[in-house]
């Protein structure tokens, strides 16, 4: 892609922004990395330009694809980020400041190195979406292009990846590129697995298409009996998906049940109610597999309708139904939102609110203190297991795997937290260390004056928790 390309791009979606300033960044990097080549031998600008790709694919603004051209002066030339500033102003200076890892040397080894260079990333993500949306472009062409790498740097990079982007990625709801994320990772860490597993699925793919198309065909001529507007898409699991769903279930490919898929998109809200209606109707759903998405969203903004019927062979057909609005941002998540925001407050507003969940959230990661144990709470809290716990009353708390009665009580409010003295789990007393599972009924038990306990650190597992305990154990002079 060259210059008049990447500009026509970007005028597509953005036709009254000025891109003087998105020219001078292409022309600027190509410049700054003139005299330097990635391990495959290419120019390295040609990993600027994938990133800027990427960027304007999730149609981001133009300061964005500007710091995507721009990611790697700092840390790779001479530009400095005052000279930076002068070129550029201080936003887009600002994001690629946020974007420059800090150098190796200033730290005991390499694990610390890549705590707080994470610690910085996210802190600076609480100020500005756009940086983690930048990092995930430059990960996602780091890894489509990471067999260029020796071997050891190949799995350490994956690992890292499979771990901290892909999660990340999911919980900002773009969940396509977590799931690109996800198979160019498995393909490094287990590689023969993956080979396996992509010769056993293309195998099937044949049948499974043919499945799909007799299902579409049933499904084209009950819709075309009303004026729904509507499109179908077919949709499939990542292999990394399958391969963990084996992991759990200790079950080989062949008896896993895993449905097929397919995707309803319409014009309105309304409209995904009466399409499951109709779906309904001509199709036998299958028990217990309805979930609104679009009533009670997904805190990384997602929203569908989801439901599993029988084929016309009997076999299992998840349907997702959702808006234009909704599949973009199914697709993109956070990046599909940021690009609406217009100067219109009610909107941006609305839009503020949808990203307090992550800000609260880094907020929490804050409290604590070492690098280490900062990218520990990560990780924990980037898990994509949750688990579904409910309060006597019914109300649900989504929280880490082998969190604790601790852990829900801090979920529910910070003073049954501090004030918490025993719990009951499904009517029964129980420790406080107790791992808990989806479905468990929790009663917190609580006395008046009582308070935190050091030891709970060592119990808890979610990052509000513990952000909570050292706080409390702060105020009160006593070293956690």
């Amino acid at each position: 892609m060259d210059k008049r390309v990447l500009l026509q791009k970007f005028v597509a979606y953005a036709p009254y922004v000025d891109t003087g300033l998105l020219e001078k960044a292409y022309d600027y990097s190509v410049k700054a990395h003139a005299e330097q080549a990635r391990a495959s031998g290419e120019d390295y600008f040609v990993h600027c330009l994938a990133v800027a790709s990427s960027l304007l694919e999730w149609k981001m603004d133009l300061p964005t694809v500007a710091a995507g051209l721009l990611h790697d002066v700092i840390e790779d030339t001479s530009v400095t980020p005052e000279k930076l500033r002068l070129a550029f102003g201080e936003e887009i200076m600002r994001l690629v400041v946020s974007l420059t890892k800090l150098d190796r040397v200033q730290f005991s080894s390499r694990d610390v190195a890549q705590a707080e260079n994470w610690r910085r990333m996210i802190l600076a993500t609480a100020q500005d979406i756009r940086v983690i949306i930048v990092k995930l472009a430059d990960r996602l062409h780091n890894m489509q292009t990471i067999g260029f790498l020796p071997q050891e740097k190949q799995e350490r990079i994956a690992h890292e990846t499979i771990s901290l982007y892909a999660p990340l990625a999911h919980r900002l709801g773009m969940f396509e590129l977590k799931g690109e994320l996800e198979d160019l990772s498995f393909a490094v860490l287990h590689p023969e697995e993956y080979l396996d597993l992509e010769e056993k699925v293309r195998a099937l793919l044949p049948a499974r298409e043919a499945m799909l198309s007799e299902f579409r065909k049933m499904l084209e001529h009950a819709l075309s009996k009303s004026d729904l507007p509507h499109r179908i898409l077919a949709r499939s699991k990542n292999l990394y998906s399958i391969y963990r769903k084996m992991q759990r279930q200790k079950k080989p490919f062949e008896e896993i049940q895993d449905a097929l898929g397919v995707r309803l998109i319409t014009d309105s809200v309304a409209n995904c109610y009466a399409l499951l209606g109709m779906l309904h109707t001509h199709f036998q759903p299958v028990a217990d597999t309805f979930t609104d998405y679009i009533s009670n969203p997904k805190l990384n903004l997602y929203k569908s309708l989801h439901t599993t019927v029988n084929g016309p062979k009997g076999e299992l057909i998840e349907v997702q139904i959702r808006t234009e609005e909704m599949h973009r941002t199914a697709e993109y998540g956070i990046a599909a939102h940021w690009r609406y925001k217009t100067g219109d407050t009610a909107k941006d507003s609305h839009l503020e609110e949808k990203l307090n969940w992550l800000r609260q959230w880094i907020e929490w990661l804050q409290d604590l203190d070492s690098p280490r144990e900062f990218l520990d709470s990560l990780k924990t809290d980037l898990d994509l297991y949750q688990v579904f716990v409910f309060t006597p009353l019914g109300d649900v708390k989504a929280l880490v795997q082998g969190a604790t009665p601790i852990d829900f009580a801090f979920a529910v409010h910070t003073d049954i937290g501090y004030t918490c003295v025993g719990a009951k789990v499904n009517n029964k007393m129980a420790k406080l260390d107790t791992e808990l599972k989806s479905g468990d009924i929790v009663e917190i038990l609580t006395r008046k004056n009582s308070v935190p306990k050091k030891d709970w650190l060592k119990v808890v597992k979610s990052a509000r928790a513990r952000s909570k305990i050292r706080h409390w154990l702060r105020e009160k002079g006593i070293a956690a």
